[in-house]
């Protein structure tokens, strides 16, 4: 019988019995409602009925009295009222009782009580028709006694009826208890026969599966819970639920088993892809501050080989291209002494350069007895395996390593070498590249310091020249002067003359070496003019088509991307024709075209180029323009607005609240004399810029007006710009025939005074030369003064999570670029952020300490080195000194590139080096580089 049916028939049985248990109770539970609702509702009802009969009969009697003997006639009437109306109930009482009683004697007594009191109510009204009449007493008085003898029989009768319904109540109580005991009885009798039962059932139940569940709980506890990969199994007697749960038992054994053994092959990798990343970070962490090649190939097989378990190897590099393209060993690891193995091997030569060939690895086990390589002390062992790897950076094989080992290389050294060997690539070409960098900065600086020797020499020769013109030209006066006193002697006076024309023909070959110098000069402004625009007229008119959205198949971004390089190149454009006009101002060959321009389009031109850098900067800019100024004035419209545009940069850097103004009106004759000459002007304008800034204290507000000069050190690390701006203001002033003057209070702002003539015939009389150097004014002042057209950034595309996962090597790595320049922070951050990176920025050194103080969860740093406030190498300084940061990346960027640059960024912190202009892949290697350590 299967364990379901076992379970079905022992809980039928106990169902069973307590059914029967339960209908029993019921049914004597019945019978005691019904006994005690015969007490209740029927024989108490009778009792207090025949009580209520009593009361009412007494209290009609006493009322008879009463109204017989003692009541006056309103007494009299009230109490015959009384009778009468108990006379009413009680006839009432007595007909409910007559339908209620079911006893044979109970209505014999209830008969003879209407009789007995129908024959009472007759004398009683005899008795109240003679008290109503007022017969004599005599007659009254038999009427009482007659009355009194009946009363007397009919309380006997009513008192007999009521001992008798109260016979029957406790007859009908003893029965009832006699049941409930009876009740009692049987259930304990149930009760204990329904224990029995139960018992036999759960023993007989217990016993039948008991035998297979022991054999189960056997071997459950057999089981060794900490080693899952053999677990006992239940054997199978019989088919019911026992025998599944033993079937289960078993597929659940089988299925630990194989869990067990996956378990173990997890882990067992896991422990494998460990070994790999911590050799594979400890040979990063090497790479660190490594520059130059050898160090690195001999660093590297060092640190390889033990951990390749190798008992020697050698690491090759690649040297030339083309067909003088060859392969070098750069080092080796437990050589016998004589270098054993080639030192140089070309593309296919041998095993190790067709493995160079084909760009694939081979691992060699089959090794011959005689192949001897291994060295000890005692003698020399034959390897068991040789590994042979190319080492691969972009498509193309730079390096070789080649290992042998005494034992088998496993599945697992074989790949940890192909991971090793994938970041080898990249800090090959890094340090080669910093080597071809250090290698060009040497090359440069020995040209550089040549150049400036033969610029110190030709300096040298034009003084020497200069020199011998002053005096050429002194001996030119004295021969003048002795040709006036030999007229009077012609002989003398025509060896003399032979004498001064030998003086004559040197000065005109000097004249000439002079005049030869200014067009090697010109000559070399002129390609220095070319060379320059050359290119960057392509990038002009490239990235103009590229932003083009007419014309152009990029996308917004990169189209934005395009407009930014435009903007960039405009920027150098008028820097390089800047240079080329401060040049020609040197030499007196500037242009300046007189040409009439609308003075009413001057205050909505400079709203247009200088609004947004007020609301950025959160100041006001006012501009008043008096009426009496005329709407057409001559002069050159180009160097006009580019002196506004110096004055009000200049206003806008030096103010950081408050406010700038401009005030033009026309300009009291009398008042401009006193700076400059008037003559030739029809009219003069004078055009006030005001600011409230940090003004300039009088002893250095004639040494602004000069080249490369600022206030003092503290304003030139704040505010940055090279201190031509004001200089190149005032010499272009003079060009157009006008001044500028300076009003100013250290603390209080500035006004500068910018006085210019309309002149309708041009300007003639330049007056003295500008001494200007070659740059200008708005070459480094701030981005947003510097630009008319504010260029904000470009919304940028953010690639879906899961492609950036799949194809960027550092996706969700975070950056913190650290640079002043906006178009730097914005190039880069377009850039990285195309990598998957989170991106941070910050203008200056404090602005990075603050985030790092944040806890932001930073993975490198891009750190610029010349900034304003505080450089990088202050910042990177300050970074190492908590000892938190000291493991944190940081990169030096820097466009300065002079010697010794890349040795102090390492020491003030820098992890790696990398100069100005950016290549992109050779930032994005050195990044891959330091955020795979």
């Amino acid at each position: 019988m299967g364990f379901k049916k076992k379970q079905m028939l022992g809980f039928g049985l106990i169902l069973l019995f307590l059914a029967i248990l339960l209908s029993f109770m019921m049914v004597t539970l019945n019978n005691l409602k019904s006994s005690m609702t015969e007490i209740v509702e029927n024989r108490y009802e009778k009792v207090s009925a025949s009580m209520e009969i009593r009361q009412l009969f007494s209290r009609s009697d006493r009322e008879i009295l009463f109204a017989a003997n003692d009541a006056n006639k309103e007494e009299r009437a009230e109490s015959l009222e009384i009778i009468n109306e108990n006379h009413s109930l009680i006839e009432s009482k007595i007909a409910g009782l007559s339908g209620t009683l079911n006893k044979i004697k109970a209505k014999q007594l209830l008969k003879e009580f209407e009789t007995q009191y129908a024959s009472y109510s007759i004398t009683e009204a005899e008795i109240i028709q003679n008290v109503k009449s007022g017969n004599s007493s005599g007659n009254l008085s038999s009427l009482m006694d007659d009355q009194r003898e009946k009363r007397t029989k009919v309380i006997s009768t009513m008192d007999d009826f009521k001992d008798y319904q109260e016979g029957v109540m406790k007859d009908t109580l003893s029965n009832s208890k006699q049941t409930y005991e009876d009740m009692i009885g049987f259930v304990i009798f149930a009760v204990i026969l329904s224990i029995l039962v139960i018992s036999v059932t759960v023993v007989w139940m217990i016993r039948s599966t008991s035998k297979d569940l022991q054999s189960i709980t056997k071997v459950i506890k057999n089981i060794d819970f900490k080693n899952l990969s053999v677990i006992p199994r239940v054997p199978v007697r019989t088919t019911d639920e026992i025998g599944d749960i033993a079937k289960s038992f078993n597929d659940m054994a089988e299925s630990l088993e194989i869990y067990n053994q996956k378990e173990k092959d997890f882990t067992e990798k896991i422990s494998e892809q460990n070994w790999i990343q911590t050799r594979v970070a400890d040979i990063a962490t090497m790479y660190q501050r490594i520059v130059d090649v050898e160090v690195l190939a001999d660093r590297f097989i060092t640190r390889l080989a033990p951990m390749m378990g190798a008992s020697i190897g050698a690491l090759y590099v690649k040297r030339g291209e083309g067909v003088d393209m060859r392969f070098v060993k750069l080092a080796s690891f437990a050589g016998d002494g004589e270098d054993s193995g080639r030192r140089v091997f070309r593309l296919g030569e041998g095993l190790i350069g067709q493995c160079a060939l084909e760009k694939k690895s081979k691992v060699i086990d089959d090794i011959p007895e005689d192949f001897q390589l291994v060295t000890t002390g005692l003698g020399e062992v034959n390897p068991k395996s040789i590994v042979i790897a190319p080492v691969v950076f972009e498509d193309e094989v730079v390096a070789m390593v080649e290992l042998a080992s005494l034992e088998t290389f496993t599945k697992l050294q074989k790949t940890f070498l192909n991971q090793v060997l994938d970041t080898l690539g990249i800090t090959i070409n890094n340090v080669e590249g910093r080597m071809e960098i250090e290698r060009l900065l040497k090359e440069s600086q020995a040209q550089t310091e040549e150049l400036q020797a033969q610029s110190e020499e030709l300096q040298s020769q034009s003084e020497e020249m200069q020199a011998q013109s002053e005096e050429l030209q002194t001996q030119a006066e004295e021969l003048r002067m002795i040709n006036e006193q030999l007229e009077e002697r012609n002989r003398e006076t025509e060896e003399k003359s032979k004498e001064l024309q030998v003086a004559k023909l040197n000065l005109e070959k000097q004249a000439e070496e002079l005049k030869l110098s200014s067009k090697y000069k010109s000559e070399f402004m002129a390609n220095m003019s070319h060379e320059l625009r050359t290119p960057l007229n392509s990038i002009l008119i490239l990235s103009e088509m590229l932003s083009d959205p007419n014309d152009s198949k990029l996308n917004e971004e990169q189209q934005e991307f395009a407009r930014v390089i435009n903007s960039s190149g405009q920027d150098l454009l008028t820097l390089i024709n800047d240079i080329l006009d401060l040049s020609k101002v040197e030499v007196g060959k500037l242009e300046v075209v007189f040409d009439e321009m609308n003075l009413s389009e001057l205050p909505e031109l400079l709203h247009r180029n200088f609004d947004h850098v007020a609301k950025k900067k959160n100041i006001d800019f006012i501009i008043e323009k008096s009426k009496n100024v005329p709407d057409i004035f001559f002069t050159d419209e180009q160097r006009f607005q580019q002196i506004l545009k110096n004055l009000l940069s200049n206003a806008f850097k030096f103010t950081e609240k408050g406010s700038v103004s401009v005030q033009i009106k026309k300009a009291d004759e009398e008042n401009v004399a006193q700076w400059i000459q008037t003559k030739g002007a029809s009219n003069w304008v004078e055009i006030k810029v005001t600011d409230t800034g940090i003004g300039i204290s009088k002893e250095k507000q004639k040494l602004i007006f000069e080249a490369f000069q600022q206030g003092d050190g503290a304003t030139m690390r704040k505010y940055g710009g090279t201190g031509l701006g004001l200089s190149i203001c005032r010499e272009f002033a003079k060009l157009l025939g006008g001044w500028v003057i300076v009003d100013s209070e250290e603390g209080q702002g500035s006004t500068f005074t910018f006085f210019i003539p309309s002149m309708p015939e041009g300007f003639k009389n330049v007056g003295e030369a500008i001494a200007a150097s070659p740059e200008v004014a708005a070459a480094n002042h701030d981005d947003s003064a510097a630009t008319f057209v504010d260029q904000g950034e470009p919304d940028v595309v953010i690639m879906d999570e899961e492609d950036r996962k799949k194809a960027k090597p550092f996706c969700n790595k975070t950056v913190l670029v650290v640079d002043d320049d906006h178009r730097n922070i914005f190039a880069l951050k377009n850039a990285l952020k195309h990598e998957g990176m989170e991106i941070l920025t910050a203008e200056n050194g404090y602005e990075c300490l603050e985030l790092l103080e944040k806890g932001n969860d930073i993975d490198v740093i891009l750190m610029d080195i010349m900034m304003p406030g505080m450089d990088g190498y202050e910042t990177m300084t300050r970074i190492r000194e908590q000892s938190k940061f000291e493991d944190l990346p940081i990169i030096a960027l820097t466009a300065k590139a002079m010697k010794g640059d890349r040795e102090k960024c390492l020491k003030a912190g820098a992890s790696d080096y990398v100069s100005k202009p950016l290549k992109l892949d050779q930032l994005l290697s050195v990044l891959r580089v330091w955020l795979t350590n």
